[in-house]
C-alpha cells in the first residue's frame, strides 16, 4: 500500500524502487538508461532534457535575438529531482507496527538524495539513450538527401527540429509550377529591391540563406559571411534577419580583443540558435582575427567556458555573419569570407519609395512568422527540386576548406539559373587590408632596391624620413609596413615580420630570406614575378 492517497498516480507512472545509497544508484542508473524520463537524450556524455521555453518573446526587429523555442539542459541533481517527481513514482519500502505487534511493509514516495543523483549523473556512458547532436530551427536535408521536416527528435540524424514557424509539409518532389513560383518569389519579390553591387552579391546571399538546410547533406565547413554596404539604411540587417529569423539568431557586439571574441564564441554555443551575427560593426572595421579564422575552419570548437575548470567541445554548426559599412578583411580571413555587398549609390537610401517595392516594409515583414514560413517553403522547394535532379555540383569551384560547400551551393544555384556565385572573390581580396598594405610595401621596396639583399636593420634605416629644411620627406610615400598600432617597427620586430612573410606572394611580389655569408644575420630581398 502507498503512504498517501494519490488518486492512482502511482499505478499510472513508471515505478522505481530505491533503498540505501548503492541500491538507489543502481536503480536510478538502470531507470535512466531504460528511458524512464521522457525527452531525455545524451550529448557529449551528459544526460540532457529538452523542453519548451516559457515566456519567450517574439522578436519585433531583425536585429534582435531570436532564440529557438526548445532548449536542452544538462541534467543536474536539482532538475533531475524535479523531473523524477513529475514523471516517475520513486519509492522505498518502510515498515510500521500493526496492532498485533508485527511489522507491515508499505511504500513511501521519496526523493533520492542529492549525493545519489550526483553519483548517477557523473557517468559518461549511457547505453540505450538516444544521442542529441543538435537542436535546429528549420528543416534540413539528411545525408541521404531526404528532408527532415517533422518537428521533434529525428533518430536518423540525432537532431531535434524545433521550428520557429509552423511549416506545412513540403512535397519531396515539387512540381514545375511550384519551382517556378518559388524562384519568382525569392528573386522577383523577396530579394528584388536590395541594391546589390553585382550579381555575385545576390547569388552569394541566396547560398548563405540555404546553407543551414544543406550543412548536414554537404558535410562541409561553412565560410564566414560579411554583409556590408556603402551607406547606412541599405538593407544589411534585413539580409541577416532572413536566415536569423528562419534558423534562430544571436546578436553580438564586435570586439577587436581576441580574448573577448573567444569568450563570446564559447558562450554563444550554449544558445539554441543557428545564426550568430556581429551586427553593425564600426565603419571601415578590419575583420582580421586569428580566433575567427580558427573558428570557421574547425568542425568542433573547444574551449573552457567562463566559470568552469574543464574544457568543453561543441560541434560548430552555426552560420557566422557580420554587418557594417565598408568593412575590410585581413590576414587569413580574406580566403575564408563570402562577401555580400550593397551599393545604393544615392545620398539617402532610406528615402526610397517603398510602396513600389516587391514587399513594402520588408524589415517588419520578415519578423512575422507567416512570412518567414513563406520564405522557408519556397527555399525548400528549390532545394528539393535540385536534389530530385541529382544534386549536381559545380565542379570547377574551389574555396580552400570550403570547397564541398562551394561546389554544392554552386550546383544548387546553377540548377536554377542563378549566376554570379563567388565571382566577387577578387573583390574580397581588394578589401583585404593586410594584403593591400603588404603589396604596397613590397612594391615600393622593389622599386627602391630591386633584387638587392638587405638586412632588416638596413631596411628599417631606409624607412626613416629625410629632413630637409625642417620638413620630413618620406621616401616610401607612407607605404613602409607598420605594426598593428600604426607605428614603424624596430629592426628586430621588422625582421620577425619579414620572416613571417617569407615565400608568401603579395600580388606580383614575394619576400625571400637567407643567412648572410658570415651566418650572423638574416638577409632579405623582394622578387617580382616574371611576366
Amino acid at each position: 500500500m502507498t503512504s498517501v492517497d494519490d488518486g492512482g498516480r502511482a499505478e499510472s507512472m513508471p515505478r522505481v524502487k530505491v533503498g540505501g545509497g548503492p541500491e538507489t544508484i543502481r536503480a536510478l542508473s538502470e531507470a535512466f538508461t531504460g528511458g524512464v524520463l521522457p525527452d531525455t537524450y545524451v550529448a557529449g556524455g551528459d544526460l540532457v532534457h529538452t523542453e519548451q521555453v516559457s515566456g519567450g518573446l517574439a522578436s519585433v526587429a531583425a536585429d534582435e535575438d531570436a532564440p529557438l523555442p526548445i532548449a536542452a539542459t544538462v541534467l543536474a541533481p536539482a532538475n533531475t529531482a524535479g523531473l523524477l517527481a513529475k514523471h516517475v513514482y520513486v519509492y522505498r519500502i518502510k515498515f510500521r507496527k500493526k496492532e498485533d505487534g508485527s511489522l507491515e511493509p508499505y511504500e513511501e514516495e521519496c526523493t533520492p538524495s542529492q549525493a545519489a543523483l550526483a553519483a548517477v549523473l557523473a557517468a559518461k556512458t549511457w547505453p540505450g539513450v538516444p544521442p542529441l547532436r543538435g537542436i535546429i530551427g528549420a528543416p534540413i536535408l539528411r545525408r541521404d538527401g531526404t528532408l527532415l521536416q517533422t518537428p521533434g527528435y529525428d533518430p536518423a540524424t540525432g537532431l531535434f527540429l524545433a521550428s520557429r514557424v509552423d511549416l506545412p509539409p513540403v512535397p519531396e518532389q515539387p512540381t514545375a509550377e511550384q519551382v517556378a513560383e518559388a524562384r519568382s518569389f525569392l528573386l522577383d519579390r523577396f530579394l528584388r529591391d536590395f541594391p546589390w553591387a553585382s550579381d555575385a552579391d545576390r547569388a552569394n546571399y541566396l547560398a548563405l540563406l540555404a546553407t543551414p538546410i544543406l550543412r548536414t547533406f554537404t558535410r562541409s565547413l561553412t565560410p564566414f559571411a560579411m554583409i556590408d554596404a556603402t551607406m547606412p539604411a541599405s538593407g544589411k540587417t534585413i539580409l541577416t534577419g532572413g536566415p536569423g529569423m528562419l534558423y534562430g539568431q544571436k546578436i553580438l557586439i564586435w570586439s577587436d580583443a581576441e580574448d573577448e571574441l573567444r569568450k563570446q564564441i564559447t558562450a554563444v554555443f550554449t544558445d539554441q540558435v543557428g545564426v550568430v551575427i556581429w551586427d553593425n560593426l564600426p565603419e571601415g572595421t578590419v575583420i582580421d582575427s586569428a580566433t575567427l579564422a580558427a573558428l570557421v575552419t574547425t568542425g568542433v570548437w573547444s574551449d573552457r567556458p567562463l566559470g568552469t575548470s574543464r574544457s568543453a567541445s561543441t560541434v560548430n554548426d552555426r552560420l557566422w555573419m557580420a554587418t557594417g559599412n565598408n568593412l575590410q578583411v585581413g590576414g587569413d580571413m580574406a580566403s575564408r569570407t563570402v562577401r555580400v555587398h550593397l551599393d545604393p549609390d544615392m545620398p539617402r537610401p532610406e528615402s526610397r519609395d517603398q510602396s513600389k517595392f516587391g514587399i513594402p516594409g520588408l524589415d517588419q515583414w520578415i519578423t512575422q512568422p507567416a512570412n518567414q514560413m513563406t520564405v522557408m517553403r519556397h527555399l525548400l522547394v528549390l532545394v528539393l527540386d535540385w536534389t530530385r535532379a541529382g544534386a549536381g555540383r559545380a565542379a570547377g569551384l574551389a574555396m580552400r576548406q570550403f570547397t564541398p560547400w562551394a561546389q554544392a551551393l554552386g550546383g544548387l544555384l546553377a540548377h536554377h539559373g542563378i549566376d554570379g556565385f563567388l565571382t566577387n572573390m577578387a573583390a574580397v581580396r581588394d578589401v583585404d587590408e593586410d594584403e593591400t598594405r603588404w603589396r604596397g610595401f613590397l612594391t615600393c621596396w622593389h622599386d627602391r632596391h630591386g633584387d638587392k639583399e638587405i638586412s632588416a636593420a638596413e631596411l628599417r634605416a631606409d624607412g626613416e624620413p629625410d629632413v630637409l629644411n625642417g620638413v620630413h620627406l618620406d621616401r616610401w610615400d607612407g607605404l613602409f609596413i607598420t605594426t598593428s598600432s600604426g607605428r614603424l617597427p624596430n629592426p628586430i620586430h621588422l625582421g620577425r615580420m619579414l620572416t613571417g612573410q617569407t615565400g608568401r606572394w603579395r600580388g606580383d611580389y614575394v619576400v625571400r630570406k637567407r643567412l648572410s655569408e658570415r651566418g650572423d644575420r638574416a638577409m632579405f630581398k623582394v622578387e617580382r614575378a616574371s611576366t
